[in-house]
């Protein structure tokens, strides 16, 4: 599902979606590092709890922070592609793409985290103009239509 918005407006939108949906865990995906360090701050802000993770992190303290969301004690992992491959966490009910990716393959592998184990799993991407050539491409090399989010997107979840 998408979600078109302006750049400046992403973090309000990430706020009423936390506000409007029960999430058992999630993942967001930002393209970069600083993104994801600047988003998890301000979430923490805003009160809610969230990890964040990416590669500039020791490997001891990403393991930590990855048994932390395994167990279900971390519900939001906020984090650059370094998790978008391998890694399996079974109650993870949504991903939010916060970034698009920058290469259509990745795109793949970051909505797969989501309703694994035959759970039923959400995506949604924050899109913005300068962002639809890269979601058309996606949409055309995945032979698929990517849906605009419903209104009523707690019912998905």
């Amino acid at each position: 599902m998408d979600y078109r918005i302006l750049q400046e407006w992403k973090f309000e939108t990430l706020c009423d979606l936390y506000s409007t949906v029960n999430v058992t865990q999630a993942v967001i995906f930002c393209n970069t590092r600083r993104k994801v360090d600047y988003l998890a701050a301000q979430m923490s802000k805003e009160k809610y709890t969230v990890s964040c993770m990416h590669g500039e992190m020791e490997q001891n303290e990403r393991d930590v922070i990855m048994r932390e969301f395994r167990s279900g004690s971390s519900r939001v992992l906020i984090t650059t592609d370094l998790l978008a491959r391998g890694i399996d966490v079974q109650q993870v009910s949504l991903v939010i793409n916060y970034d698009l990716p920058s290469n259509r393959e990745n795109y793949i592998h970051r909505i797969g985290r989501s309703g694994r184990f035959g759970r039923k799993g959400v995506a949604i991407n924050f899109i913005t103009e300068t962002d639809m050539r890269m979601m058309k491409d996606i949409e055309s090399f995945y032979n698929t239509q990517i849906e605009e989010m419903p209104m009523d997107i707690a019912n998905l979840l």
